[in-house]
């Protein structure tokens, strides 16, 4: 699981972002992703891909994009 947190203490902005891959009983993967406020419960959200190389090209695109928009490793 990757966590990528978000913190701004001017704003009073204290986010996570964490995703990963997961296999399904049918050959599938998922590309699990929770987001919310740190030290509450996220909102999970799941999306499938039936090969493993479009579910990790979907996890590296949207890594991009949080790190992008102020995440950080």
């Amino acid at each position: 699981m990757i966590t990528l947190p978000r913190s701004e203490s001017a704003k009073n902005l204290h986010r996570f972002y964490a995703v990963h891959l997961t296999p399904t009983l049918f050959g599938q993967w998922v590309l699990v992703a929770e987001w919310g406020r740190i030290g509450s419960p996220g909102t999970v959200r799941q999306q499938p891909f039936p090969k493993v190389d479009l579910a990790q090209a979907a996890l590296a695109k949207r890594l991009h994009a949080k790190i992008k928009r102020g995440y950080h490793a």
